[in-house]
């Protein structure tokens, strides 16, 4: 049984929120590849975004070793279905059945009691799971005779070596079969990757979920998700907070990148520099208005890139339903409450460009010419 992905919700009347493009369920230009450039190049703060989608996929690996877990009681003990003992049934109602749900901070109001309860059910199974296999005297005569548990031999998919969201990992195939020790392999990769002082990508969290972390990994050997419910709380707190306002407003309501707005502001004021030079020349010499019509060419260009560059968009570019993703790196929008947005605005910075550049050639065309 593989997991269903989300679904983009194309009938969005409004902008979406930072939970809904983690999920993966919104369209360029606020897709979650968008929002992954924009912490890169203009927050600067990826890594904050990196761990979220690591504790993700922790969670996906935690899921995915537990449908397995479910399906092999299910499949190689069929009779205890039906044979009413009670330490089955209670196997078969521990372990979740329902792990669908994209992975999101505990608290998220969408799921006020639902998303909760099922992060705390899978949680509670896999440290029970741990305990008992900890303490299992079968388990221990097995590591006394073999050196490890089959499972400890099998590979990390947590270290990349198995992707738990592709296809094949869904599969039933042994070779992509989901192994405790994967879990913990996942959980302490997060941990020793951004959460340790001086570790490769570490992240500014507060010391108290700092420290409830590392005890929780490091001393109790526990490698559930919700070990990393505070520190995934507080990292999306401060993306929605910080990042993702000034997200929508670069990606819903312009469609320029900050090198492509730079280079149409000096292109913009070089025009206007250049402009102005003409017209001055061609009235000092004392020019026809005739002539002086060609300075509308260096008007237009210098008044269109510089109000490009204070609306953040280009209003051609978003009539035809493009934007950037990265410097002159052009991709169409699909989300359709953006693509209106866009228009809407689009028409908006072109009438004041139509109206400022008509003012200003009116104005240097029809004054009287003095030759000096």
């Amino acid at each position: 049984m593989s997991t269903p992905s989300p679904v983009p919700d194309g009938n969005r009347k409004r902008l979406p929120n930072l939970f809904e493009v983690l999920s993966k369920r919104t369209l360029a230009p606020v897709d979650l590849f968008s929002f992954y450039i924009y912490m890169r190049d203009t927050q600067r703060s990826v890594d904050y975004l990196d761990f979220w989608l690591d504790v993700s996929q922790h969670m996906a690996l935690c899921r995915h070793y537990v449908r397995e877990l479910r399906r092999s009681v299910l499949v190689g003990t069929p009779e205890l279905e039906k044979s009413g003992s009670k330490r089955s049934s209670q196997v078969l109602e521990t372990l979740p059945s329902d792990l669908h749900e994209p992975a999101g901070p505990s608290t998220y109001s969408t799921y006020p009691t639902e998303k909760p309860t099922q992060d705390q059910r899978l949680s509670a199974f896999l440290r029970t799971n741990s305990d008992s296999k900890k303490n299992s005297p079968s388990n221990s005569h097995d590591q006394g005779s073999q050196g490890a548990t089959p499972e400890s031999e099998n590979p990390r998919p947590s270290f990349m070596t198995t992707n738990s969201n592709s296809p094949a990992a869904d599969s039933n195939s042994p070779a992509h079969t989901v192994a405790r020790a994967d879990i913990r392999a996942s959980a302490e990769k997060v941990l020793y990757t951004y959460l340790l002082p001086g570790s490769e990508r570490e992240i500014i969290l507060p010391q108290g979920i700092l420290n409830d972390i590392t005890r929780s990994i490091e001393e109790e050997g526990r490698d559930d998700p919700e070990v990393f419910d505070a520190a995934k709380d507080y990292v999306f707190q401060a993306m929605e907070r910080d990042a993702f306002p000034g997200f929508l407003r670069a990606k819903a309501l312009g469609n320029l990148v900050q090198p492509s707005m730079m280079v149409r502001l000096i292109v913009g004021m070089i025009s206007m520099l250049g402009a102005f030079w003409t017209t001055f020349a061609l009235i000092f010499l004392n020019h026809s208005r005739a002539t002086r019509c060609w300075i509308v060419l260096p008007f237009t260009v210098a008044i269109y890139l510089i109000a490009s560059w204070q609306y953040m968009l280009d209003p051609i570019l978003a009539l035809a339903g493009a934007s950037e993703y990265t410097f002159m790196d052009f991709y169409r929008i699909k989300e359709p409450f953006i693509r209106q947005l866009l228009n809407k605005r689009a028409i908006m910075c072109l009438g004041w460009i139509v109206i400022v550049d008509v003012a200003t050639c009116c104005l240097f065309i029809f004054v009287p010419g003095k030759r000096l």
